[in-house]
């Protein structure tokens, strides 16, 4: 019965310590995301309005896809930004257990994450299931709104001082268009010509050749490992 008693506490210990942290930092994730919404309307506002005068081409158009999906249409670049509903937290292994700020109580170690995605605009509007799209940035935020990004480039160095950082509307803001302009900054690299010097009489029978070869930013020039990710 004793065993029974102290299983039973751990439960309960577990539950009030483990549950309630992951709770919370799922609705921190969630009111984050929903804030994200707020901060893409407005800017698909500013710029419709900004480049009114300047090329009626210029797509600007933010939507939602889905309940925990938004896309941010910019030029000939998409932007997904997608919300998970678990709570993480990370191995042993990984930086983060470096940071003074994790020390003490446990509940700091576990983040709702989001992640954004960077798409060409071609790709979806023409329905090429073979092309590509990157993982620019993994956004984690914790019970006490603390954050820090996992990330390309700008992204991964401009949002890791999980300590003091906290995800408010400004700092939403800034890592959105940190995303942005990451997007608009990176060109599509022509893949190697031995790459796609060759397609079947099959494939062609079965799809458009646009459809054929994938298109991606990057792609061939080690798109599954690049070393920029801080």
């Amino acid at each position: 019965m004793e065993n029974g008693d102290s299983s039973y506490n751990l439960i309960l210990k577990s539950l009030s310590e483990k549950a309630t942290a992951k709770i919370e930092v799922v609705k921190k994730a969630t009111d984050a995301f929903n804030t994200m919404k707020t901060v893409l309307k407005q800017l698909e506002l500013q710029l419709q309005s900004a480049l009114a005068n300047l090329d009626n081409r210029i797509i600007i158009k933010y939507s939602e896809r889905g309940p925990f999906d938004l896309e941010f249409k910019i030029s000939d670049d998409v932007i997904i930004i997608s919300l998970h509903t678990d709570a993480f937290t990370f191995p042993e292994s990984h930086p983060i257990w470096k940071n003074s700020y994790m020390k003490g109580q446990n509940q700091k170690a576990y983040f709702g994450m989001i992640s954004i995605y960077n798409f060409l605009t071609d790709s979806l509007k023409y329905n090429r299931t073979n092309d590509i799209g990157i993982l620019i940035a993994r956004i984690f935020v914790n019970f006490e709104n603390h954050f820090f990004v996992e990330g390309k480039k700008q992204l991964g160095f401009l949002y890791n001082d999980l300590e003091n950082d906290l995800f408010t509307e400004k700092r939403i803001r800034d890592l959105l268009e940190s995303a942005i302009i990451h997007s608009l900054n990176s060109d599509i690299y022509t893949p190697p010509f031995d790459q796609v010097k060759v397609i079947s009489v099959q494939e062609l029978m079965d799809k458009n050749l646009s459809t054929i070869l994938s298109t991606g930013k990057r792609l061939g020039f080690k798109l599954q490992s690049d070393t920029d990710i801080q």
